[in-house]
Order: C-alpha cells, then sequence, then structure tokens
C-alpha cells in the first residue's frame, strides 16, 4: 500500500485533520475509507466500525455503515471479541469464519444473525491512556487472508499517526467528550436489553437481538430504539449517567 491512493488519502487526513475538535468524526471518515480501501482489495462487501478505547473502557464511536456501528456495538454490548482482544494484545486479531471458529460464542451468533461471517480486529495506538481499533467485517468467509491483514494493519498504521496529530494539536479534551457520549449510548442500550431480559426471561444474547431486529426494521440506531423504549416504560426523558474520569 506504500504508494497507493489509499495511503495519500489518508496522509490528505492529516493535513485536514489540524485544527479539528472532533476526533470522533475523524475516525467516522477513517472507517469509510478503510472500507472501501479493503473492500477494493478483496473484491468483496467489507465494514469498518471504530471502537475508542480511553481509560480501560471502550464504545463504538463510528463506522462505515449504520450496519457497521450495529456490528461494532454488538462486541461493545457483550464486552468481548476480536476488537477488544486486539485492543488488549496490541495486535491484529482474526475471527476468519463465524462457523468453524470456537472463540466468543456468544459474540458469533450474534453477528452470524446479522450475516456476518468474519471480523479482524486492528488496533491504533494514540497515547498512554488511549487507543482505537478498527473492526473490519465481512460477508463471506475466507476473506481476509494474510495479504489482507496486512494491508488492514498498513493503513491501521499510517491511520494512527494522523489520530495521534489530532489529539497532540489539543483535541484530547474532544476525545473524553466523544467517549463519554459513546458510554452514555451504550448505558442505554445496556438498561433496555436488561428491561427485555426481565419482560421475555431470555438471555442478554438473545435481547440483544430482539433490540438489534427493532433497530433495523425501523432504521433507526440502537440508541434511539433504546432511549424511545426507556423512556415509553418511564414516561419521561432518560438519562444516564457517567463519568469518564
Amino acid at each position: 500500500m506504500a504508494n497507493s491512493p489509499e495511503r495519500e488519502r489518508v496522509l490528505e487526513l492529516q493535513d485536514h485533520i489540524i485544527g479539528t475538535e472532533n476526533v470522533a468524526e475523524f475516525l467516522q471518515r477513517l472507517s469509510i475509507m478503510a472500507a472501501e480501501a479493503l473492500s477494493r482489495d478483496t473484491s468483496s462487501r467489507i465494514e469498518c466500525g471504530v471502537t475508542l478505547k480511553r481509560r480501560r473502557r471502550t464504545a463504538t464511536v463510528g463506522g462505515s455503515t449504520p450496519k457497521a456501528v450495529l456490528l461494532d456495538q454488538i462486541e461493545q454490548l457483550i464486552g468481548d471479541g476480536p476488537c477488544i482482544e486486539a485492543l488488549r494484545i496490541k495486535a491484529p486479531v482474526l475471527l476468519s469464519d463465524m462457523e468453524t471458529d470456537p472463540r466468543w460464542p456468544t459474540y458469533r451468533d450474534a453477528l452470524a444473525a446479522e450475516g456476518c461471517r468474519g471480523t479482524l480486529g486492528v488496533p491504533l495506538e494514540l497515547g498512554e491512556d488511549s487507543a482505537a481499533a478498527l473492526n473490519f467485517f465481512a460477508f463471506s468467509a475466507g476473506v481476509f487472508t494474510a495479504g489482507v491483514i496486512q494491508e488492514a494493519s498498513e493503513f491501521a498504521d499510517i491511520a494512527g499517526g494522523a489520530v495521534r496529530l489530532a489529539v497532540r494539536l489539543g483535541t484530547a479534551q474532544s476525545l473524553a467528550e466523544d467517549l463519554t457520549a459513546a458510554m452514555e449510548s451504550r448505558t442505554s442500550i445496556d438498561l433496555a436489553c436488561g428491561v427485555i431480559m426481565g419482560q421475555n426471561r431470555c438471555s442478554q444474547a438473545e435481547a440483544m437481538a430482539i433490540l438489534t431486529k427493532v433497530s433495523s426494521n425501523r432504521n433507526q440506531k440502537l440508541r434511539v430504539v433504546a432511549e424511545e423504549m426507556l423512556s415509553n416504560l418511564t414516561g419521561g426523558d432518560i438519562r444516564t449517567h457517567f463519568d469518564a474520569s
């Protein structure tokens, strides 16, 4: 990818990031570029979500499409999977096939229900207490070959430099605010899943599947569906409380 258009586009982002006040918006744009790059490399449909980690907490902050955001949020709700593992070990983590890989069974079942067949988590180093990861999703098995993993890793290396530049230029506070907002969104989803579990006497994975189905049918974000459900339940606005410190 050394002289590819993808590298040139990411380098352009380094210029555009100067003075930005919204790291989450940059990561959103980056996820679209990453998905487009790997889709071209593999001649397959690839989606990309972005997970942000700060002070041992992780949350989805963007994605190439609403579908990518939804798939990424499933991992955050379950609390384990390739992307979270990639952040932990600071190296790419591959789940090549939902049907044959024995790891993360709850996560695999939830993604398989959405038509996803493989995932690849690739970390981005941002600083001492912050990191991000690109979470790639494939909808056919065997897409993430050794060559594709190398391409994704090189892309992440360049992208990480652009994000680190943004942080150095004064966006650290925005990073914290973005994570706080993402965590508050996750809290609403967690609460809604808890209500569904109580009402239906089902597991967390089954509750998430119900919430996800409603989100897809309504073409609404998972957070919006969760907040509307909680608001209807209580008859008033729902406020979440999250301390990012």
